[in-house]
């Protein structure tokens, strides 16, 4: 009992600090917008923005922005002790293959994801999301990519990896903890609106359920690298000839 207690302690302070929080303000995102004037559809979400007129100070808004939320990645890995990359799935064994999976499974997703995202948007049950604004400097693509490996860190180190690990300590089923996990993920994008809502879950839900059949954290790290990636330093081309708005 005294375990479980402690664990659930620690997974709430862990929650509080990163995602939990997240989707505590990813929930009043989506009230806000549903009572808005303009309605949910009306609204827009900025993912990436430029912080400052001045080049220098927005390089270094930019920098310490996708660097913080990677402390929350570096305290479950220290929470987790030694060996703390072996007992979530980060191995160099095979890391070709591991490779090609998380590329595969990051072209599953996303075309299907666009296309819940556009259905949404047309059915006015998902905000206009703007990938970045950031004004483009030299820096800008390095930037947009390291906060892609900074959501892929967080996302998955935390929400797969952390997750799993202790709530199977817990004594929780993989089952539950997959849906728990999901559901959550959900949460989080709800300031997107419903259509990300759902997309995020059933990402979640297939992130799960790979790692609950491999035990390997990388795949989805790549997966979830590539798919933002190919939105943050993509959009600006993509949204000259797809409906994005």
């Amino acid at each position: 009992m005294e375990l479980k207690r402690r664990l659930d302690l620690e997974l709430l302070l862990v929650f509080g600090l990163s995602l939990g929080k997240s989707a505590v303000y990813s929930v009043l995102a989506l009230l806000a917008a549903l009572t808005a004037e303009t309605g949910l559809g009306g609204t827009t979400t900025t993912i990436n923005r430029s912080e400052a007129a001045q080049q220098w100070l927005d390089f270094g808004y930019q920098l310490v922005g996708n660097i913080f939320p990677l402390v929350p990645v570096a305290l479950v890995l220290f929470l987790l002790g030694a060996g703390a990359l072996a007992r979530i799935g980060v191995f160099r064994e095979k890391l070709g293959k591991q490779l090609l999976v998380g590329f595969a499974l990051a072209a599953a997703i996303g075309i299907p994801g666009l296309g819940l995202y556009l259905g949404a948007r047309t059915l006015g049950l998902a905000a206009k999301v703007v990938a970045t604004n950031v004004v483009e400097y030299w820096w800008t693509i390095p930037m947009l990519l390291l906060s892609a490996v900074g959501a892929s860190l967080l996302e998955e180190v935390i929400m797969i990896g952390y997750v799993f690990t202790r709530l199977r300590e817990r004594g929780m089923s993989d089952t539950k903890i997959i849906w728990l996990s999901a559901i959550l993920r959900g949460t989080y994008h709800l300031y997107q609106g419903f259509g990300g809502f759902v997309g995020n879950m059933i990402m979640g839900l297939l992130f799960g359920y790979i790692y609950k059949r491999t035990g390997k954290l990388v795949p989805l790290l790549f997966a979830h690298f590539l798919l933002d990636a190919a939105i943050f330093v993509g959009y600006a081309w993509a949204s000259t000839w797809l409906p994005l708005n």
